[in-house]
């Protein structure tokens, strides 16, 4: 959306002891400004600041610099902003640098050609080089300090030269229009490509004794560098990209300067070079190779200079129009970085030579003769305002996007929004419009409706260019050049401003035409013959919104249809166009900022005659009052009662509102110089004078003079004052007058009741308890000594924290019901903000339980939670309360007892099943004789199947509930189908572990259930072992028996499996061989094949030919082996007895521990039939085991020779620490 920028003259300031001004540049950093003129003549002042006004002095410093001659004329003058140097030129070709020291400039440097004079001089944009062009064709560029880099002869004149963005090329202008790049050697580059003067009809060129190629200016953009040596810097203050205007603010991180310089990114596709031609063909370049360049044209108009404002975003060209009379010739247009002219203001007559911008971008010096005139300009920022919260945007550096400020003046709060890349903003009451580029399918820009902190509430897909957007209470219009669309939105409550029903919603996706006609053939004759004629700008109203184009066509439509309903002919293209309250008369501000009224009927529009304003640049309608308006022309607010303007009032600022009689203003681009942090001083309000004059005679009682002028000058806000006054006084016939001018019914009702109240005090209390002074009523209260119409008052007005004040600092009947309910009041006030801390305090004063519970839970401080259970009586109500979020929380045993307390046992057993707390579920059935949770648990159970991962989750859930057995019975036929599946044996050993520990579990519960029944501390351990032993036999089944006795047998077998692979690799032959003949006797569960096999090879390695001779008889009489494979081992075993002979190499004797026969060592039986005695195998190392001391797991129950378990931390079989 353009913004609307308006640039306006406002002072003359005259340079004393000046003849003529020719050359002015103003300081970016420091806020000098440098002024040559004839006879030699340098000046460098500064103005004062804009809070400082002395007409006496207009210049804050104003030093005169003496070194050029008297004779000659300072005709270029240029800053170094970096270094803080100023050069000057005159025409002789002298050159002088000054430096500045405590505000005083003296000579630095001097340098005379005396060959041809400088047409101009440029510092590169980091201050080191300057470079100097001089009209013969002579080129030198030198450093900061003083030094000659190179010279150059171009070979022919010169008209300009700048430098690039990054300083890496000199262009030169030549005096035939062509553009010459030079590297930093001095080397030729390129030729720029200069389209704007091939295309330029030569005639028409000398028609005006002009040259089509004489080059008057030549910039290329680059946002000024900070000073090196100043010690302060300055804050961004602009930014750019298509449709804004300076000066956007950029965050960014500097120091506070008294001026705010533009510091920020330039888009890629905007031109920043710039070279003007003085017959009005200016050519905008993106870069020095630029083959699709803007080219803006300017009939009729001689440029005199072109310069970019700077932020870049604009650029303001100065000369005369050769159309225009003598003295009106004289003319500056803004113009906008892609050639769209902005504004146009025309200046003094008599010479005009030149001018340069303010370092923020907000004014302008111009000189003509030897005045300086000061333009200022008022930028089209990006804000708005809605429901007291000044609304504006300002773009971050770091995350290249639009920040959203919603700043709530009344509260003094600041929100924020990201916005990747705002369009425009507008508002209407409480809320406003945020339209951005999204570039989505569904469209390319959208529209948000937000709330006064932001809140997005409703939002609508865009598929024109939105470049004007208006509002009223139900629908946003939004417009291109072209095409308009109209969206009906929602709120999320209905309003009092519904003045129709919600149109159908495909309504809301139609594009309109600007000059789309029923009949097609008019149509084909628009677009064949007549001229583009583009939307200037939208307004709207109730019912209808008005479209201006730019031939003055004002279009008026219907809503909620969109159809056009007249065109009217204002013979003025509106630039801002705003209706009154009454939609019957247009305040509208033309390109030219001339302000005028229309009446606007259904078929008619007339001007108002005899009214007109000039240099308008804002206005804003009473929004209660349909003929008074407030405007902002220049630099004061002026407001206009019918046509008559009241005394103006000095103020800059931009118009927020209109309301009760007072307009306030806000300084938004004080506020966008941190817009992270605004401040209430920069949003002002200004009373009109019918509103003063009224306080004044109500001030001064004179209540019967103030109704007859507010008689006179009706408005709401008149009356307001005039019913508070006659309230105050208790002149309830003027107050009743007012009422009825109010047509406030609630007061009338307040009038009736104080005629029934006989007291006056009383009567005073009511009329302040109606005007919202409640402390003053209070007080009336407390002094006729009714307290209770006190607390009654400050319960009407939900004023709980006052209401525990009163009853704490006094006391009266029925204080501590009352104060149970102002403690509980409190409490959910800070509940409401999530202050748990805060309300439990409060709730535990007024005895609170629940909300006290809540608070707890929300802090997470179930240790106060479970105390606040212990402090309640049994059977209270918030136990079953605490009971759920002890429930919630997993905490079983907290939720038992508060469920138990309060008599809901189904609901605690629930709780043990819901958590898998089965054990006190069982345990609670059969205490207070409830439901089968034997059942429920087998029922659970069966849904816990399918898997190996489901079925251990149902030997977690018996575990729980204490039924080892039912667990361990799973474990076993879970084992039992990963070993028919091969599974690895480290697996398989774990599941078996996990079954006989279950099966350990279940011997504990045995034994500790026997020593509860008998009695531990009078029974021994062996009779509570041997009783459990008995009482086992009389409740399990053969098959459960099995079990128990078997429980470790599967662990031992893949336990010892796994053993000896681990010796035979680790080269422990003889110790494998061992374990190999422990592992034999498990033939039941692993596979005799490897059993043999495994054997045969660890007795072969270990030389014990024997055993391998009985180990390959077993291998070779295996029935699962085919002919081949037994002719194989048949081989084999022959190859390997043939050699050596089957006897053991090493007969190792032990005595057996019972008969003391010498039997082999790795006898796991003794040889002699009369002892047969079994002797038990260290899990450690595999052996038999033959010593009378050994170690004992106290898990597994499983024995391991001392020496040998020395090194392990864990039992190798069951893994119970040791």
């Amino acid at each position: 959306m353009p913004p609307k920028l308006f640039v306006y003259l406002s002072k003359k300031l005259s340079v004393p002891n000046c003849k003529e001004i020719l050359c002015v540049s103003w300081n970016y950093n420091k806020g000098y400004i440098a002024a040559g003129g004839s006879d030699g003549q340098l000046r460098v002042f500064r103005l004062p600041p804009e809070s400082e006004k002395n007409p006496k002095s207009p210049f804050h410093s104003n030093q005169s610099l003496e070194g050029h001659g008297a004779t000659t004329r300072v005709n270029v003058v240029c800053w170094n902003e970096v270094y803080q140097k100023l050069t000057s030129s005159d025409d002789s070709g002298l050159i002088i640098v000054w430096m500045s020291h405590n505000d005083s400039w003296y000579e630095e440097m001097i340098n005379n050609r005396n060959k041809s004079s400088v047409v101009q001089l440029q510092w590169s944009h980091d201050g080191t080089k300057i470079a100097i062009a001089y009209e013969d064709g002579q080129v030198i560029v030198g450093s900061v300090d003083g030094n000659r880099l190179w010279s150059k002869e171009i070979g022919s004149h010169l008209a300009a030269v700048t430098w690039s963005t990054d300083s890496s090329l000199l262009l030169f202008g030549l005096t035939d229009g062509e553009v010459h790049a030079y590297d930093l050697g001095g080397n030729f580059v390129l030729k720029v490509p200069m389209i704007c003067i091939d295309s330029v009809e030569l005639e028409a060129a000398l028609s005006k004794d002009l040259k089509k190629d004489v080059i008057v200016s030549m910039e290329w953009f680059v946002p000024a560098f900070p000073c090196r040596d100043s010690d302060t810097r300055t804050i961004v203050d602009g930014a750019g990209g298509p449709g804004t205007l300076l000066p956007r603010v950029i965050n960014s991180d500097t120091f506070a300067s008294e001026t705010y310089v533009f510091r920020g990114r330039v888009p890629e596709d905007r031109p920043r070079f710039l070279v003007a031609y003085q017959h009005g063909i200016i050519q905008l370049m993106r870069n020095e190779s630029d083959t699709s360049p803007v080219i803006c044209r300017l009939p009729s108009t001689v440029i005199i200079l072109c310069r970019w404002a700077p932020d870049g975003t604009v650029f303001a060209v100065g000369g005369y129009q050769n159309d225009l009379p003598e003295d009106e010739r004289n003319v500056m247009h803004i113009i906008s970085a892609y050639g769209v002219k902005l504004q146009t203001m025309k200046l003094p007559p008599k010479n005009f030579t030149g001018f340069s911008w303010q370092g923020n971008g907000l004014r302008i010096a111009i000189v003509i003769d030897n005045n300086l005139y000061l333009a200022y300009i008022k930028p089209g920022y990006k804000w708005t305002y809605c429901n007291q919260t000044v609304v504006y945007s300002y773009e971050r550096v770091d995350a290249y996007e639009d920040v959203m400020v919603f700043y709530e003046t009344k509260m003094d709060e600041v929100y924020t929004r990201q916005i990747r890349e705002l369009c425009a903003v507008t508002a209407f009451e409480d809320y406003c419009v945020i339209v951005s580029r999204v570039d989505e399918v569904g469209g390319a820009y959208i529209m948000q409706l937000c709330n006064s902190i932001g809140t997005p509430v409703d939002s609508k897909s865009l598929n024109i260019t939105p470049l004007y957007v208006a509002m009223n209470a139900t629908v946003v219009i939004a417009a291109s050049q072209d095409s308009f669309v109209v969206w009906h939105y929602t709120v999320p409550r209905k309003t009092a401003l519904d003045a129709y029903k919600q149109p159908p919603k495909q309504q809301n996706d139609t594009v309109h035409h600007i000059d789309q006609l029923k009949d097609p053939k008019l149509s084909d004759l628009r677009k064949a013959n007549r001229p583009v004629d583009y939307i200037k700008s939208i307004c709207a109203g109730t019912n209808f919104f008005l479209i201006s184009r730019e031939s003055g066509a004002l279009h008026r439509y219907g809503l909620p249809d969109a159809q056009l309903q007249y065109r009217y002919q204002l013979g003025y293209a509106a630039e801002m166009m705003a209706l009154n309250c009454n939609n019957q008369r247009l305040a509208v501000v033309t390109t030219h900022n001339t302000f005028r009224f229309f009446d606007i009927r259904e078929n008619s529009a007339s001007v108002v005659s005899n009214f007109e304003r000039r240099d308008v640049w804002d206005m804003k309608w009473d929004t209660e009052k349909e003929d008074t308006i407030a405007i902002m022309e220049k630099s004061r607010m002026i407001v206009i009662q019918g046509v008559e303007p009241e005394e103006p009032v000095p103020n800059n600022g931009y118009i927020c509102c209109f309301k009760d009689l007072t307009v306030r203003t806000v300084q938004i681009h004080d506020m966008v110089k941190d817009p992270e942090n605004p401040d209430k001083s920069f949003v002002t309000d200004i009373e009109v004078k019918t509103l003063r004059n009224a306080k004044e005679l109500l001030e001064g009682m004179k209540i019967s003079e103030a109704n007859a002028f507010i008689e006179k000058n009706s408005h709401p806000k008149l009356w307001s004052l005039l019913a508070k006054v006659a309230l105050n006084r208790l002149d309830l016939k003027t107050a009743e007058h007012a009422f009825v001018k109010l047509k406030d019914y609630a007061g009338i009702r307040l009038l009736k009741r104080l005629e029934q109240i006989q007291s006056d005090p009383l009567r005073k209390a009511e009329v302040c308890i109606f005007l919202g002074d409640l402390d003053a009523a209070e007080r009336i209260y407390f002094e006729n000594d009714r307290r209770d119409l006190a607390i009654d008052m400050r319960k009407k007005m939900h004023d709980w924290f006052r209401i525990l004040q009163i009853l704490q600092t006094s006391s009266g009947a029925g204080d501590d019901l009352l104060m149970q309910q102002a403690w509980k009041h409190v409490g959910d006030y800070f509940m409401e903000r999530q202050k748990w801390q805060t309300a439990a305090k409060h709730y535990e004063h007024g005895q609170n339980y629940s909300e006290l519970a809540t608070c707890y839970l929300m802090m997470d401080d179930y240790a106060r939670l479970d105390t606040l259970a212990q402090h309640l009586p049994d059977g209270h109500e918030v136990l079953k309360k605490l009971g759920e979020m002890f429930a919630n929380a997993g905490l079983c045993e907290q939720a038992l007892d508060c469920y138990i307390r309060c008599e809901l046992v189904t609901e605690a057993l629930d709780v043990c099943i819901r958590l898998n707390q089965w054990d006190k579920a069982v345990e609670l059935s059969k205490k207070y004789h409830l439901q089968d949770v034997q059942g429920l648990l087998s029922k659970y159970a069966e849904h816990l199947t399918g898997s190996n991962e489901k079925t251990l989750a149902a030997v977690q859930l018996y575990r729980k509930a204490a039924k080892f057995l039912q667990a361990a019975r799973i474990v076993f036929e879970i084992a039992k189908d990963e070993r028919i599946k091969q599974a690895p044996p480290l697996r398989l050993k774990k599941l078996y572990v996990i079954g006989a520990l279950l099966v350990e579990q279940y011997h504990e519960q045995n034994k500790a259930q026997i020593a509860k029944n008998k009695g531990s501390n009078n029974v021994s351990n062996a009779t509570i072992a041997l009783q459990g032993i008995l009482s086992e036999d009389n409740t399990l089944s053969m098959e459960e028996s099995k079990m128990i006795d078997t429980a470790w047998r599967g662990a031992e077998a893949f336990h010892f499996l796994m053993l000896a692979h681990k010796q035979l690799y680790q080269g422990q032959y003889d110790l494998a061989m061992k374990t190999c003949l422990t592992v034999v006797e498990y033939e039941d569960l692993l596979d005799p094949m490897e059993i043999f096999s495994l054997l045969a090879l660890a007795s072969c390695v270990a030389r014990q030919f024997s055993v391998c001779s009985k180990a390959f008889m077993k291998v070779e009489s295996m029935p699962t082996l085919t002919e081949d494979e037994k002719e194989l081992y048949s081989k084999l075993s022959l190859q390997i007895f043939l050699r050596y002979p089957p006897k053991d190499t090493r007969l190792g004797k032990v005595e057996c521990t019972n008969c003391d026969a010498m039997i082999p060592d790795y006898s796991l039986v003794c040889p002699n039939p009369s002892c047969d005695t079994r002797f038990p195998v260290c899990i450690a190392s595999g052996r038999p085991l033959y010593d009378y001391q050994f170690w004992l797991c106290p898990s597994c129950k499983h024995r391991a020779y001392e020496q040998e378990i020395q090194s392990y931390k864990f039992c190798p079989l069951c893994h119970y620490e040791i």
